[in-house]
């Protein structure tokens, strides 16, 4: 089976992000870079689907040039090759699941994977956007999952499986006050959550082998997208300092502010 999965560039977590003075965006000069977790987890499963299936694992992502580092990773764990939409404007959600769904009808891929979100805007838009335009079924939030046998011997579930004949996928999601189980025909979208694997760390010889993998590039208006963006961000501001604590002198005091003040008792 041939699988597409995205691989979104977002800034590292753990840099320290500052917005600008004037509110248009947050300082780019230091930050450092990597593969939204959520898409890296997209192409673990990949790879393990591909492995036991057979196929190939097709990695796309949406940037300028520099969005190659985060496909040569996802080639280095394994990826078979790129597809890279050269784009250094500004997009919405709509525009990268517009670019998406032309590379999927080009790709022809029997399932497409993308993380359930990205961490640096939070959205969770495409991947929904994806299926409803491509007319796909669609299972979101697949995440792992333990249950118990009519033993009561406790096993592994695998989250996201894919039918025997390669005409069905099945996804366990965690839902308010339980688990969930989606069944979709292929071809179909899906999303990942945190806990669906641990992705892998890319060998020395994935690395060099990620050096001569192919990454294909293309463009919007190539595609025959419009990616004129029909939500803008009018201004950033930073999160408010958080206030000092105070120190109380007894218990019914504290009782009294919570009451009071803080107004959640």
């Amino acid at each position: 089976m041939k699988i597409l999965v995205t691989a979104k560039r977002v800034e590292d977590p753990e840099s320290k992000i500052k917005v600008k003075p004037d509110g248009t965006g947050i300082v780019q000069e230091g930050l450092k870079y990597k593969i939204n977790p959520f898409d890296e987890i997209a192409v673990e499963e990949g790879l393990r689907l591909v492995a036991k299936h057979g196929g190939e694992v097709v990695v796309v992502s949406i940037g300028g040039k520099e969005v190659h580092e985060q496909l040569r990773h996802a080639l280095a764990m394994g990826a078979h090759k790129a597809v890279w939409v050269n784009h250094t404007g500004p997009l919405d959600q709509m525009g990268v699941a517009g670019l998406l769904q032309k590379v999927v009808e080009k790709e022809k891929p029997d399932l497409v994977i993308l993380g359930k979100q990205s961490i640096d805007d939070d959205q969770n838009q495409v991947g929904q956007y994806l299926a409803e335009w491509l007319g796909w079924g669609q299972a979101t939030f697949a995440s792992k999952a333990e249950s118990f046998d009519s033993e009561n011997e406790k096993n592994k579930v695998p989250a996201l499986v894919v039918g025997a004949d390669n005409k069905t996928v099945r996804v366990v999601r965690e839902v308010d006050g339980g688990l969930a189980t989606v069944e979709c025909q292929l071809p179909a979208v899906v999303t990942t959550d945190l806990r669906l694997n641990q992705p892998r760390y890319a060998s020395l010889p994935g690395i060099m082998k990620a050096k001569s993998k192919p990454i294909e590039e293309l463009i919007p208006a190539g595609l025959g997208v419009d990616v004129t963006p029909k939500l803008t961000v009018t201004k950033m501001s930073a999160p408010p300092a958080r206030k000092a604590g105070i120190k109380v002198p007894d218990v019914a005091t504290l009782v009294e502010k919570l009451k009071t003040e803080a107004k959640v008792i």
